[in-house]
């Protein structure tokens, strides 16, 4: 392991989380990885936090002064030169039951932070790093009564997107990746009966399955994928 290879990665709040079977790959893969959690939002969810904290630091996203104060607080170490957000603001409302205050809330953890963390990646790259920086994001299509999540993944999604233009000669890459539906404890029996039935290959997908391949492109193979929205669901029916 060597210090170039120091990752982020955000939304580690529980053991069961995606986010915390991708951290796990990366530590496996030889990453020195750091990790933001929220347990303010995970204690408000109906599965609660884990009884002990997982993440290096607890981080409220919803704050504008966030992302620039995390980066400040890494910045003694080596730099950061892959970062992988998993965090989310995730409420069920739909078009007539939405609030504004929610929708507010959703927007600035789901697109703005992302923004936000992405300029200040960007502003503590090192100058060369020999096309081995990544950035990826976790998405979602999920929006039908679930509108003001699913409106703000698809901003992040735009968002990772320019990224990759934007950033080019910075030599990174910028890709998102939608898990499709994964029981991280909000599934109940019949959403897991329909995912079951309607997925081709027959089963539920895990964090693993996205570690893998979150694994994968932050490799050295995975570098020719770049601006590109990727399923990692099984495939679906219909």
């Amino acid at each position: 392991m060597t210090d170039r290879r120091r990752a982020l990665v955000t939304g580690v709040g529980r053991t069961a989380g995606i986010a915390a079977s991708i951290a796990d790959r990366l530590r496996f893969d030889g990453w020195s990885v750091v990790t933001t959690g929220w347990r303010g939002y995970d204690k408000r969810m109906e599965w609660g936090a884990d009884e002990q904290p997982l993440a290096d630091h607890d981080v409220d996203f919803s704050d504008p002064d966030a992302p620039d104060a995390l980066f400040d607080a890494l910045a003694a170490d080596c730099p950061i030169i892959a970062m992988v957000m998993c965090h989310c603001e995730s409420v069920d409302s739909g078009i007539m039951t939405t609030t504004v205050e929610s929708f507010d809330r959703h927007f600035a953890v789901n697109a703005r932070s992302m923004w936000l963390l992405i300029r200040a990646f960007a502003r503590q790259l090192p100058e060369d790093t020999g096309g081995a920086a990544r950035i990826v994001a976790l998405t979602s299509d999920h929006t039908t009564f679930n509108l003001p999540y699913g409106a703000s993944k698809g901003a992040l999604d735009r968002i990772v997107l320019a990224a990759a233009a934007e950033l080019a000669d910075l030599g990174l890459t910028a890709n998102v990746v939608n898990p499709g539906p994964i029981d991280t404890g909000w599934m109940d029996d019949d959403v897991r009966s329909s995912v079951l039935r309607n997925n081709l290959r027959g089963r539920l997908g895990t964090g693993r399955d996205t570690a893998a391949l979150v694994g994968f492109l932050l490799s050295e193979q995975g570098g020719w994928i770049n601006k590109q929205v990727l399923y990692s669901d099984g495939g679906r029916w219909g």
